[in-house]
């Protein structure tokens, strides 16, 4: 496991749809070592930051193996590094073994997965077409969300070493199905509400999701 690209990017102007936007997604690679801090890395940064940053969302890491798949969906596309906009370009890490709570040493710096992304408009606009939002969260190549747990510095040749692995068991996949309404079992959505690093808001969207499909489960037909 190992970074292969870190990548930062300041917020922009951008037109779309007639109008004009402020958006970070925009990421390049950088060369060197980069400060981590507590809310983003070093000359990052985040346009809305009522829905993008903060602790729980300090660092996004992609994992490098989903670009080949997103190559052969859209090969007309330059997808270089960063191009989904993570901070993060990431290998040995994907989401069906990533735990929500687990915790990373990249480089000097320590990482505690929180939550996945997911993808809003400004991913469209990045990728010029609408209806990569549904795909994007259909795939379940979602990436995910790291708070920091130790600042220091990471660059794109940094090994990842695992620290802690959270005893709930909860995968970043096991999140994006609660949240998409899959059949799970119970004890899944309970695991989950027990976390400690899985967000509040979370934490209340996956509860009302489950008392609603509980809800209409039960519900008979007319």
């Amino acid at each position: 496991m190992q970074l292969i690209s870190v990548n930062v990017g300041m917020p922009r102007e951008v037109p779309w749809n007639d109008i004009t936007i402020s958006t970070g997604i925009y990421k390049k690679p950088v060369v060197g070592d980069v400060i981590v801090g507590k809310l983003n890395l070093a000359g990052d940064g985040q346009a809305d930051l009522t829905v993008h940053g903060g602790p729980d969302k300090a660092a996004y890491a992609y994992p490098a193996e989903h670009y080949g798949f997103w190559r052969d969906e859209f090969p007309e596309m330059p997808l270089t590094w960063g191009y989904f906009g993570e901070n993060l370009t990431t290998t040995g890490l994907r989401e069906e073994a990533v735990h929500i709570g687990d915790k990373f040493k990249i480089g000097s710096a320590t990482f505690t997965v929180t939550q996945p992304r997911l993808p809003c408009y400004k991913l469209a606009l990045r990728f010029g077409r609408d209806d990569i939002i549904k795909r994007f969260l259909a795939s379940r190549r979602s990436g995910f969300y790291f708070s920091v747990a130790e600042e220091g510095k990471v660059s794109s040749t940094s090994p990842i070493e695992i620290v802690h692995r959270d005893p709930e068991k909860v995968s970043v996949v096991d999140i994006i199905n609660l949240f998409l309404g899959m059949p799970q079992d119970d004890a899944i959505l309970e695991r989950a509400l027990r976390i400690d690093a899985l967000p509040r808001d979370w934490k209340l969207e996956l509860e009302a999701r489950g008392k609603a499909r509980k809800h209409d489960s039960h519900k008979k037909p007319d």
